[in-house]
């Protein structure tokens, strides 16, 4: 333990845990050591072989082609996507602390998350946060829960047997509900987008380019080569896009929101920030150039996901022996890289359990371990998604600051959390939001 490695079975497995920035670096640095562990084939009904799940040359030619996807100039499209349904989130808000005092934020911000998602991996807009028993958020949840409901039972990690139970068979028709949404989706836009080549045609229609979604970039490249890029190849990284996007995301702005509560003093500062750099207007849209200069929040964000980790851990199946420090892990061990654990490691932030942004001012971060800090996974398969996550979180919070001071209702030790798919309090996040004048 005190060497930031421990090991224990799970059924016939032998499973590694590790959780310093030593063996962080070891496995994640390792460009040989990306395959995920054996749990994520649990998703492969869902997700098949996109970038969360692929290996090999497949994964290196997808990360290299995707990354364009998030290129900054494409990221700025979609800052008018996090504002408005971030708004729209901000009103149900206001309807709903008119008749409860206290409210657990979480599905409000779930909801909007979804919403953003959608919009800006499908270019669809499904009103997630006006029905809330929309079968896509039910079928995305469900298979959420089955997911981990199969990797706490080793018995059913045997498809011959999971399929054959109510929980094998349930998982299977609700990936079977989004797989069939996604797919129609896809179909409808690849006819739109060939439509409008065939416009472009006639010099007389010299139509504005909209901004793109993802799954339109996606379309391009079918396009440009179909036979290498096929319509199953866009289902596979759109469906990887809503599950890496969406959750996470929700989790991590919620506990940003959790922790606010507790320090009024970081909620005043993070305001002053932002009449600062993006004016005091609440109603004007924020833009992708005063969110750049949000240093604080970004801070308070950080701060944040180091103490709740949206994804509190990762699996790594290596493929090649890992020795750091004399212990020796071999090849072919499944490894789980405890980012909740790393992320309380004494050494690197001293009284881990204290909230205090200043941990990730510029100049309090030049002598810590470049891996003692891994929210997002690190090396050659970190998360292709990081600026994405990290505007999309500073719009929802700087406009849910702009029109409530938040009070946490509970405090840290009230709390139950539950290390699922991403890192959750079982009894909600309950927040008290009081309008501001």
């Amino acid at each position: 333990m005190n060497q930031g490695i421990f090991y224990f079975w799970t059924g016939l497995r032998p499973v590694v845990f590790c959780f310093s920035p030593e063996f962080f670096e070891a496995i994640l640095k390792n460009p040989n050591n990306i395959r995920k562990s054996f749990d994520y084939t649990f998703l492969s009904l869902w997700l098949k072989e996109g970038l969360v799940t692929s290996e090999g040359s497949k994964w290196k030619q997808r990360r290299r082609a995707l990354t364009a996807a998030f290129h900054f100039r494409i990221l700025e499209d979609f800052v008018s996507v996090f504002d408005y349904q971030s708004k729209y989130m901000v009103e149900k808000l206001k309807d709903n602390t008119e008749k409860n005092k206290v409210i657990d934020i979480v599905p409000y911000i779930t909801r909007c998350t979804l919403d953003i998602i959608c919009e800006t991996a499908m270019g669809l807009r499904i009103n997630a946060q006006d029905n809330k028993d929309s079968f896509y958020v039910q079928a995305m949840h469900r298979v959420a829960e089955g997911f981990i409901g199969r990797l706490l039972r080793p018995w059913l990690w045997i498809d011959l047997i999971y399929f054959r139970t109510k929980r094998g068979q349930e998982f299977k028709a609700n990936a079977a509900k989004m797989d069939e949404f996604t797919r129609k989706v896809i179909i409808e836009r690849k006819s739109e987008l060939l439509a409008r080549l065939k416009n472009k045609e006639n010099p007389l229609n010299k139509s504005s380019e909209k901004k793109k979604a993802f799954m339109d970039l996606l379309l391009d490249m079918h396009l440009s080569d179909p036979k290498h890029f096929t319509e199953r190849d866009i289902q596979e990284e759109v469906d990887s896009f809503m599950f890496a996007g969406h959750d996470t995301t929700a989790v991590g702005t919620s506990w940003v929101l959790y922790l606010l509560g507790l320090h009024p003093e970081v909620q005043d500062k993070i305001l002053d920030e932002l009449d600062r750099e993006c004016g005091d207007d609440a109603e004007k849209p924020l833009q992708e150039d005063c969110l750049k200069r949000l240093k604080y929040l970004e801070c308070v964000i950080k701060e944040a996901q180091r103490i709740y980790p949206p994804a509190p851990f990762i699996g790594r199946q290596l493929q090649e022996d890992v020795e750091v420090d004399g212990f020796k892990v071999p090849k072919g061990t499944t490894c789980m890289l405890v980012i909740y654990m790393l992320h309380r490691h004494p050494e690197s932030f001293p009284d881990p359990e204290v909230f205090d942004p200043d941990r990730f001012l510029p100049e309090n971060c030049l002598d810590r371990h470049p891996f003692a800090y891994c929210p997002f996974s690190a090396g050659p398969r970190s998360c292709i998604g990081q600026k994405f996550a990290m505007l999309e979180e500073k719009v929802m919070i700087a406009n849910v600051l702009r029109n409530f001071r938040v009070r946490s209702v509970d405090q840290r030790d009230k709390l139950h959390l539950s290390a699922e798919m991403v890192l959750r309090s079982r009894n909600g996040i309950r927040l008290e939001l009081i309008p501001r004048k």
